[in-house]
């Protein structure tokens, strides 16, 4: 019986700490891009025209060749008009690849200066307006599908 208790104990504490690991940030708080707030895509749009524009295009359309004529060695910037792949990625996914680098996103070493990381540009804040600007222009239904890309990570 004393066994069947500590086993069970122990069952649960493994559970517990496997939910834990899963959630976000091991326990931060989902981060939200709310593309309908006006005072953050604007405060983004100024940000993005200062740390983005350049490589990602003024109007959001990336480096020409982005899906064709890009290599690790020479990588080009995708677009974030909807024509590109940022929209697929779920909100916190793209908080974290924007504030600490793709090479922590992508769980693989890859040319950190391709995508820098803005961890010490910008504050939490900025990056969510940035964030809130680039999906402002994405078309209701890339928002719609970006919606359900959220909700199957469990952000709703």
């Amino acid at each position: 019986m004393e066994i069947r208790l500590i086993a069970g104990i122990i069952v649960l504490l493994i559970g517990a700490g496997v939910l834990y690991l899963m959630m976000p940030e091991h326990g931060r708080q989902a981060v939200r891009i709310d593309h309908t707030d006006m005072q953050a895509v604007a405060l983004g749009s100024e940000i993005y025209k200062a740390e983005c524009a350049s490589c990602h295009g003024a109007d959001r359309a990336g480096q020409a060749g982005w899906d064709t004529l890009s290599t690790k060695e020479n990588p080009l910037a995708p677009p974030h008009d909807g024509s590109g792949h940022t929209w697929q990625h779920p909100d916190d996914a793209l908080f974290d690849l924007t504030k600490y680098g793709i090479s922590t996103i992508a769980c693989r070493t890859l040319d950190t200066d391709s995508m820098p990381k803005f961890e010490d540009v910008l504050n939490d804040r900025q990056i969510v307006a940035v964030l809130a600007y680039i999906k402002s222009g994405w078309s209701e239904d890339i928002l719609a599908q970006n919606r359900d890309i959220n909700a199957l990570y469990g952000y709703q």
